[in-house]
């Protein structure tokens, strides 16, 4: 039996290995800014202002948006049709305990989505740009 972190990274470092095979260092450079920055801004605003935060640069960052649903499709592998607008209603609509137990997988999730962005994607705070922040 595995540990929670172990299929984290399992499943984790093979959506950034996709990611890395498929498309462009832009692309790659994008998905892994975000992989940086999602984690402070969940400490920060909290998990439903940062997902619906995403969502919305994520409509005109294709990037942005692979991450979001990479995410939620990380939290919930079992549910295809999973994704961050679902991953967005389901934290609008939680209640005081499974807002919480949400916003701690989320977070335990962007720990090693953060690592293989530095490891896989070779992305790392000093990659964020201006031109990322606006997108």
């Amino acid at each position: 039996m595995r540990t929670v972190h172990q299929r984290l990274a399992a499943d984790i470092y093979g959506r950034v290995i996709e990611i890395r095979d498929h498309h462009d260092e832009s692309f790659c450079k994008k998905y892994g800014t975000m992989a940086h920055k999602l984690p402070v801004l969940l400490h920060t605003a909290g998990l439903m202002q940062a997902i619906a935060f995403v969502q919305a640069k994520g409509t005109k960052n294709d990037a942005w948006k692979q991450f979001l649903n990479d995410l939620a499709h990380t939290l919930e592998p079992s549910r295809p049709d999973y994704d961050g607008e679902k991953l967005l209603e389901e934290a609008r609509r939680a209640e005081i305990g499974s807002y919480i137990l949400l916003t701690r997988r989320v977070s335990n999730a962007l720990l090693w989505y953060k690592r293989f962005a530095e490891s896989i994607l070779n992305v790392d705070q000093g990659h964020e740009s201006e031109e990322g922040d606006r997108q």
